[in-house]
């Protein structure tokens, strides 16, 4: 009969194309291994309402994470008329937008702050055994994506949106030696 045809499997089950089992290429591990690992959590949802002639009409916001614990990690911000629905759409638009985040053992490569609207974060690399210190926001960001080892602090605004996409800015920023030699033309040592 021959291998099974490539796709992506709910079950937890490889795929395949081919004779060989289909990767992610950030973290070499089977596809289907990745979308069974991704963890999600809301950090906030937000109610808005709208007064019209027959009552209030209510809307809802929801600001999801999701990460795999492993040094992946995406936001997303769903809006729709009920909660369930915010979520889903959060959580969907968290999986497709999740960026490697670069790591030196459990900490972070470097100091590194960030901006968002009124809020400002700013994270550094701790000592094994340290832990997260991190509030909010912050704090899922990180967990999620696999960190477990940093001081972490959040200036400015406390708006849990814009602290989230802060940290994301943040993370974004980050570097490892590899990188930066690379862009300095300079062959490691």
């Amino acid at each position: 009969m021959g291998p099974p045809r490539s796709g992506s499997r709910r079950d937890g089950r490889t795929t395949y194309k081919g004779d060989e089992p289909v990767t992610d290429p950030i973290t070499e591990r089977p596809a289907a291994e990745q979308v069974a690992e991704v963890e999600e959590r809301v950090v906030c949802i937000n109610r808005c309402s709208k007064v019209v002639k027959g009552g209030r009409n209510f809307h809802f916001s929801a600001l999801v994470v999701a990460g795999d614990r492993h040094g992946r990690i995406g936001v997303g911000f769903g809006k729709a008329n009920e909660v369930a629905d915010s979520i889903r759409k959060g959580s969907e638009q968290a999986r497709k937008s999740m960026i490697k985040i670069p790591m030196l053992g459990n900490t972070l490569t470097h100091l590194v702050s960030a901006e968002y609207g009124g809020s400002r974060v700013v994270m550094r690399p701790a000592s094994e055994g340290t832990g997260i210190i991190a509030g909010g926001g912050m704090r899922a960001v990180l967990e999620l994506g696999g960190v477990k080892d940093v001081l972490a602090k959040s200036l400015g605004s406390k708006n849990p949106v814009n602290v989230v996409k802060a940290t994301m800015r943040g993370i974004s920023k980050l570097r490892t030696r590899q990188e930066i030699l690379a862009k300095r033309g300079v062959t490691a040592l």
